[in-house]
C-alpha cells in the first residue's frame, strides 16, 4: 500500500482553523495528480487499438483520478485556499515516492503495461487499510499489516477535522467552485460550500479509490479503483458469486492481454536523454510543452475561472496524442526500445 508520512496525519489532526488545513489538502491535490503520469504512461504504451479492454479500464480509473483532483481543488477553495498547479515543485519526479509516502516505501516510475506494474505499482497506489478477499485460482493473496498513515485515513482525518470547524458554512469564495456536467455528473463534481458537501466529496474520492470496509463497490456500483486493477492483474472480471463466503470471485470473463501488442517504452525517458535536434527529442519536449499547458489551464480553472476547465481538459488528448507518437518512435541507441512519454515541467508562458 501506499505509506504516507504520519506527520501528515499529525498536522491534520493538529489544525485548528480552515487555512491551516490548506496547506494539507495542497498535499491531497499533488498526491492525485501524481498517479494520472505512470496511470497514462501505461495507456499509452498499449498500442492502438489493442489491449483496447485493457486500455479502457485505466482510462476509466485516469478520469476519475482528474475528477478527484478537481474536487479537491474544490475543497481547498471552500477552505479559502488557492491551489497551486503550475510550479516546478508541483511536479513529481519519476522514479521515485510519490507525495507524502515514506522515501524508503513504494517507489513509482513511468513504465509500459504489465501485469507486475499494476500489482507491485498501480494496487499498491489504490489499496486500502484492509483490501477485501476474493477467491481466484492459482492466486494466493497474503493479508498486509499497515505500519503508516493510507490514503483513505489520510483524508479520513481531513474530513473529521473539517466536522469540527466552527461554523457550518466554509469561508471561500463560492464563485471558485468548478462544476460541470458536461464533464463530470453532479452527484460527483458539486459546489462545496459547507460542511456537509465537503465530507460528501472526500467520502467520494475514498471510496472510488478504495471501495468501502464491505463492499468492492463505488458510489456509483462499479469497483473502485483498486479492484479494477486487481482484475487486469488476476487477468479474469470480479463478479457477483454467491457460491463463495465473500459474495464475489474473480470467476468472470477472461481479460484478454497481448504482450506483442504493447509499445517498449523506455522507463521513465527524459527529454534530456534525446539527442539534441532529433524527432524523438522534438517530440519529447512537445509533449512537456503540451503537459505544461495543461497544468497551466487546470491552476486557471482552480484559481477564479471555472468555465475554463471544458478548454483545459481537451489538452488530455494532446497529450495522449504527441505521448502515442512517442512510444512508437525508436529510442536512439537502445536496441529494442522505444520513447515513453517524460512528464517533465515545462515553463509554459503563464
Amino acid at each position: 500500500m501506499l505509506k504516507i508520512e504520519t506527520r501528515y496525519l499529525r498536522q491534520v489532526q493538529e489544525a485548528a482553523t480552515a487555512a491551516e488545513l490548506c496547506v494539507l489538502v495542497q498535499n491531497a491535490i499533488e498526491l492525485e495528480h501524481s498517479t494520472i503520469p505512470p496511470y497514462l504512461t501505461a495507456m499509452i504504451s498499449l498500442k492502438p487499438e489493442k489491449n483496447r479492454e485493457i486500455w479502457e479500464v485505466i482510462h476509466s480509473v485516469v478520469i476519475e483520478e482528474m475528477l478527484h483532483m478537481t474536487i479537491a481543488a474544490n475543497l481547498m477553495n471552500a477552505l479559502g485556499g488557492e491551489p497551486q498547479i503550475n510550479t516546478p515543485e508541483f511536479v513529481p519526479t519519476y522514479p521515485g515516492p510519490l507525495p507524502m509516502s515514506v522515501g524508503d516505501g513504494l517507489i513509482v516510475g513511468l513504465e509500459r503495461f504489465s501485469r507486475d506494474q499494476v500489482k507491485n505499482v498501480f494496487m499498491a497506489i489504490e489499496e486500502p487499510e484492509d483490501p477485501l478477499e476474493f477467491p481466484v485460482a492459482a492466486l494466493a493473496t497474503a493479508a498486509t499489516v499497515p505500519e503508516f498513515a493510507t490514503i483513505g485515513q489520510f483524508y479520513g482525518a481531513i474530513r473529521e477535522k473539517i466536522l469540527e470547524l466552527p461554523d457550518d458554512e466554509l469561508p471561500g469564495d463560492p464563485a471558485r467552485q468548478v462544476v460541470d456536467p458536461r464533464l463530470f455528473p453532479a452527484d460527483e463534481l458539486f459546489a462545496i460550500r459547507d460542511k456537509e458537501q465537503a465530507v460528501a466529496a472526500i467520502d467520494l474520492i475514498v471510496e472510488q479509490g478504495e471501495g468501502t470496509e464491505e463492499s468492492p463497490l463505488d458510489p456509483d456500483g462499479g469497483y473502485a479503483h483498486y479492484y479494477r486493477f486487481e482484475e487486469l492483474y488476476v487477468g479474469r472480471r470480479l463478479v457477483k458469486d454467491d457460491a463463495v463466503p465473500q459474495g464475489y470471485s474473480f470467476s468472470g470473463p477472461p481479460f484478454p492481454f497481448e504482450k506483442d501488442d504493447v509499445w517498449p517504452l523506455a522507463a521513465n525517458t527524459k527529454a534530456a536523454q534525446l539527442p539534441p535536434g532529433s524527432e524523438p527529442r522534438r517530440q519529447a519536449d512537445q509533449f512537456n510543452f503540451v503537459y505544461g499547458k495543461l497544468l497551466n489551464g487546470l491552476h486557471r480553472s482552480f484559481n477564479g475561472d471555472p468555465g475554463f476547465l471544458q478548454s483545459t481538459l481537451g489538452l488530455m488528448y494532446d497529450v495522449k496524442l504527441v505521448g502515442e507518437r512517442l512510444a512508437s518512435m525508436d529510442f536512439p541507441g537502445r536496441a529494442g526500445e522505444t520513447v515513453g512519454p517524460p512528464f517533465e515541467y515545462s515553463d509554459v508562458n503563464r
